[in-house]
């Protein structure tokens, strides 16, 4: 997508539409001086490309979707149709409220209106998506020649009477990955009927399986392929995708068969404005080491969000945490009441971990106008759809190229002009972005990152599929699980077994419960339950992983607008006790981490530089957490006492010379700063040119690394086995320390801030960091990726020092 860009100013241009209309007034409300509008962009109206209904359509569906006010279906809608209903997988990626659901709906309700017994199965990622296009399947066959679809929600909200009743009856079955996993496919003799006659998979928004998740969903929709064989059926998977580079290549990837693409975009879309907007630095404020501090995105973001509700805007606006939700809803109705007692009412909080009837009902008032503005977490990015949007407020890129355009196209979804703002938050990403538009506003999305063959999310899927139906040497071939099956059948776990009447089959032989102890989301752990100790009602989860992070002791925990205190963290029985309070700051964790390189993948040897792809051993420990007051100041450190967890994943990781290091100017008192600053830098700007956020990944430097003997930075991902993301970040190298170089340079602050080399999560505190010895290292090092642009000393063997030799 190239915008057209515009100098910022505030004067009004009735050209560009309502959403320059709504800017105006945000920066209107702004007092003299103050406005950190860094760039405006205006993005055209675009006009429909519509033709004509397809011949093999069923007279009966085409009348339901006039019914439904569609007339005639949009060029990538009818071309979608077409693929599927010859068989061939398919996925369309284009652009939000484009119509992707049609090009679905259309052959699967042709097909089970002309076959009574044909079966198809819708896929989502949120509960909120699946029940969204349950609601508008629902209105397309109610009362009318397609009630006997009978399309049914089967999810973990899903009542136990009603479960039975899908199980026999519902042909159009709406549920989500980790239903299918738990609820469908470990039961799959009860769901014979469904499979069998199995024409049709649904995998809506499939850019959002990336990462772990995606590789559990990759290998989650293999067996579902395989079980459907079974049963003699072969479906046909049409995926839905927000606009992704190589879409096709990504969907092959996540089905594990090929995929056609679809990418033009046959749908309307009204005139979007775009503004870039940096918050300014708080006078008299000071952060750890005495860094400079920015006004919060959050608070920025509600401030904005308020002048846009008070205008009438129906207003988004998206937070990088389920905390931020909480807090921005709270600021801006806060703000509202000053104004109008009765908007403040009218805004609410909306995230993953509520409990099903909290999200119903804000769903609801969401669809129907109660509420004029929502804060929310990436739980309303995914395809509901709420109509009449005016605007929406981005706080804090979101990770991703896609996202921020997915997050972006929930305004203006009935072709009016709408607002979006990206208000940046103070890290090295975003102020990058915010002062470099083109690396955001015309640079092509990501691919999409999954890695079926990490052999810690395999493991346990190979566990179920020997369960489920006994798997071949051909099959688990296929799924490059060779070497884990030998691994699984020494601990007990499978056994290759032949009965002389066929080839030889792995059958599981555990006496536990393979499914249990997948986390299809790529959680760390099992989940851990947040109880009021004093009510003792339920608050919502969080996975074991991240508990000792967010909910240690003494940690404080925002839910729907009310503030707990953590009184104890029991992660054996599962459940963190909580009472509520007022304390009057917010909570940060402090960790001490340590890295082992285990095995050297690849190895890139640039003169007085050596570059490395390695499995590691990562050992993390919460040892304190900080108290911070709203204005961003730092009370103190607690101190604590929990247990340490180690992470076996990937990392990416240079080494540097000492030769290198007095060139650049770099002595011994001030190598572990520079490495430091350095290493922040690379992990904030690594989302540039992998689909990922600064909080999947984490990063480790020192001034001698036992394994290496050198001056060693560590980037690796968050996940067990990896994720992906280090393997992109290996692969990039030069592009991606570029931009962290420049993004270091360009920052305004001396001696180094959040916006550049300071960590929110850095387990020392922020100490030391040399910002000056970071530029310098980093200048160093691209001299020598740039002067040795073919590598040498490539090498996938060890070395006595853990495989990275010193040159």
């Amino acid at each position: 997508m190239n915008p057209t860009r515009t100098t910022p100013d505030t004067t009004p241009d009735t050209a560009a539409g309502y959403g320059r209309v709504l800017l105006d007034r945000v920066l209107a409300a702004v007092p003299d001086g103050a406005a950190r509008l860094t760039h405006l962009a205006e993005l055209p109206a675009r006009s429909a490309q519509v033709t004509d209904w397809p011949t093999w359509a069923a007279p009966e569906v085409i009348e339901a979707f006039r019914a439904n006010g569609v007339v005639t279906p949009w060029s990538h809608q009818a071309r979608t149709a077409e693929y599927a209903v010859t068989g061939r997988h398919v996925v369309v990626s284009s652009g939000t409220a484009s119509g992707k659901s049609l090009g679905y709906q259309l052959p699967i309700l042709t097909d089970l209106h002309r076959d009574p017994q044909a079966t198809a199965l819708y896929l989502a990622p949120t509960k909120a998506l699946g029940a969204d296009q349950l609601r508008a399947v629902s209105a397309l066959t109610h009362d009318n020649a397609l009630r006997a679809v009978h399309p049914a929600s089967y999810d973990g909200d899903t009542p136990g009477e009603v479960r039975q009743w899908v199980r026999a009856n519902a042909r159009w079955i709406f549920t989500n990955p980790d239903m299918l996993h738990l609820g469908i496919l470990r039961s799959h003799q009860r769901w014979a009927r469904v499979l069998r006659r199995l024409r049709y998979v649904v995998v809506d928004e499939c850019h959002a399986y990336r990462g772990v998740f995606g590789s559990n969903v990759a290998l989650i929709l293999r067996r579902l392929r395989r079980l459907a064989a079974h049963y003699g059926a072969d479906p046909v998977f049409v995926l839905c995708s927000a606009t992704t580079a190589e879409p096709a290549a990504a969907a092959s990837e996540l089905i594990g068969a090929r995929c056609v693409a679809v990418t033009e975009d046959g749908s309307p879309a009204g005139a979007r404005t775009v503004a870039l907007w940096e918050p300014p630095l708080l006078p008299a404020i000071s952060g750890e080491n005495g860094a400079p501090v920015r006004r919060p995105a959050a608070s920025e973001a509600a401030r904005i969000m308020t002048d846009l509700v008070a205008e009438g805007a129906r207003t988004l606006t998206f937070v990088r945490s389920r905390r931020a939700a909480e807090t921005v809803a709270i600021d801006t109705r806060r703000l509202l009441a000053e104004i109008d007692p009765d908007l403040a009412g009218r805004v609410a909080a909306y995230r993953a971990g509520y409990l099903a009837d909290d999200r119903r009902e804000l769903e609801s008032a969401l669809n129907d106008g109660t509420l004029l503005g929502a804060a929310t977490t990436t739980a309303l990015e995914l395809g509901v759809d709420i109509a009449g949007l005016d605007a929406v407020v981005i706080a804090g890129f979101p990770g991703t190229v896609a996202s921020f355009w997915q997050q972006a196209g929930r305004a203006g979804r009935r072709t009016q002009g709408s607002l979006v703002v990206l208000v940046a938050r103070d890290d090295p990403l975003d102020t990058y972005l915010v002062h470099h538009p083109q690396a955001l506003l015309g640079r092509p999305v990501e691919a999409t990152i999954t890695d079926p063959r990490n052999p810690y999310v395999l493991a346990p899927h190979l566990v179920c599929a020997a369960l489920e139906h006994p798997l071949t040497d051909l099959e688990v071939a296929e799924l490059g699980a060779t070497e884990v099956a030998a691994e699984l059948a020494a601990d007990g776990l499978i056994r290759r077994r032949t009965n002389g009447r066929g080839p030889a089959r792995w059958y599981a032989t555990t006496t536990e419960q393979p499914h249990d102890a997948v986390d299809v989301r790529g959680g760390i752990g099992t989940q851990v339950a947040i109880v009021d100790e004093e009510t003792g009602r339920l608050l919502g989860t969080a996975d074991a992983g991240r508990a000792l992070g967010t909910l240690h002791p003494g940690a404080v925990h925002l839910h729907q607008g009310e503030t707990y205190v953590v009184d104890d963290l029991d992660l054996e029985a599962g459940v963190a006790f909580v009472h509520a309070d007022q304390p009057g700051w917010t909570t940060s964790p402090r960790t001490v981490t340590s890295i082992g390189i285990a095995d050297v993948t690849t190895e890139h040897r640039f003169g007085e530089v050596t570059a490395a792809l390695a499995q590691v051993d990562v050992s993390r420990q919460v040892v304190a957490y900080l108290r911070t007051l709203p204005t961003g100041e730092v009370l103190d450190l607690v101190e604590l006492e929990l247990p340490e967890q180690t992470l076996p994943t990937r990392a990416v990781l240079y080494t540097v010379t000492p030769r290198l290091l007095a060139r650049a100017g770099i002595d011994a008192r001030r190598l572990p700063g520079a490495l430091h600053a350095a290493e922040h830098a690379a992990i904030g700007m690594l989302p540039l040119v992998a689909s990922c956020d600064r909080w999947d990944i984490g990063g480790v430097s020192t001034a001698e690394h036992p394994d290496t003997g050198l001056p060693t930075v560590f980037v690796y991902d968050g996940h067990a086995g990896g994720a992906g993301f280090a393997e992109r970040g290996f692969g990039e190298l030069r592009t991606w320390l570029t931009a962290t170089l420049e993004a270091v340079e360009s920052c305004a602050c001396p001696s180094g801030c959040p916006s550049c080399v300071q960590s929110p999560k850095c387990g020392n505190g922020n100490h030391p960091l040399d910002k000056e010895g970071a530029a310098a290292l980093l200048t160093a090092v691209l001299a020598e990726l740039r002067a040795g642009a073919t590598p040498t000393g490539e090498s996938d063997d060890q070395s006595d020092n853990g495989g990275v030799p010193q040159p």
